[in-house]
């Protein structure tokens, strides 16, 4: 009964999802069309047996997670509190968590939808190497699923900060811009000002970036980063941490009703 509900909760947001022509396009679309012109444009070599096309697309991997978890969700929530649908919600016998297990359900199905179209683009006419070992597939899985969920529950709880619809895309969607710009997406990170880097570190994508890099780079690759090596321990530590933080603020701050038209 359990599962059901969830499973149910999860068929409908996935219905409303692709219904979306805006949300398809901007969250599925918009990381393969900067990887097709990014990687169309630079192909320099940045490292011994790394081309710039590498980065970019390891950097996009992340950053499609990213969109999906945390900037579908800091924005759909806001628009769906304003049509006073999660008030409706919480008038109706459902249980509150079924509300948020769909919702994650919907980010896992197009998380894994987005992953592949970016690795079937990326391989096809970009060659990038699949990872080349069970090790390296399995760091990917672990990288991917967690920084997903980090990405997820940090959406969720900062659904509670645009003031009204209106207002959601304008306040999340520069915060999704700046964290891709500072976490080594665009740039190869250890070229960025320090400062700037210790500001990415605090964050999830710079790690992972950093993950998805020690799968589809060369180990060689590693003595780039920023402690000279892939530090997967700490890559593994960072995201699970955000995962709690994340969920601790969805927990106190998370509203069914816009507080701001109270």
């Amino acid at each position: 009964m359990v599962v059901d509900l969830a499973r149910r909760q999860g068929i409908v947001e996935l219905k409303q999802f692709t219904r979306s022509r805006e949300a398809v396009v901007f969250t599925m679309a918009f990381p393969i069309i900067m990887i097709l012109i990014f990687a169309s444009i630079f192909s320099d070599e940045i490292a011994p047996g790394v081309n710039y096309t590498q980065y970019f697309i390891t950097g996009m991997i992340a950053t499609g997670l990213m969109t999906v978890g945390f900037q579908s969700l800091a924005i759909q929530i806001p628009i769906e509190r304003d049509k006073g649908v999660l008030k409706r919600y919480r008038g109706t016998p459902m249980p509150k968590w079924v509300y948020f297990a769909g919702k994650v359900l919907m980010v896992a199905g197009i998380g894994v939808v987005e992953v592949a179209l970016l690795l079937a683009v990326s391989i096809g006419f970009f060659d990038l190497e699949p990872p080349a070992s069970a090790a390296k597939w399995f760091t990917f899985a672990w990288v991917s699923i967690l920084g997903l969920s980090a990405c997820t529950l940090c959406g969720i709880a900062f659904s509670s900060v645009p003031r009204n619809a209106r207002s959601a895309t304008a306040v999340v969607t520069p915060v999704a811009l700046v964290l891709q710009f500072i976490s080594g997406v665009f740039f190869v990170f250890t070229d960025l000002p320090a400062w700037m880097q210790q500001v990415a570190a605090i964050f999830p994508l710079k790690w992972m970036c950093q993950g998805l890099r020690s799968v589809f780079l060369p180990d060689s690759f590693a003595t780039v980063e920023p402690a000279g090596s892939w530090e997967l321990g700490k890559v593994a530590l960072i995201l699970g941490a955000w995962c709690v933080l994340g969920l601790a603020i969805c927990v106190r701050s998370f509203t069914w009703q816009n507080k701001y038209s109270r």
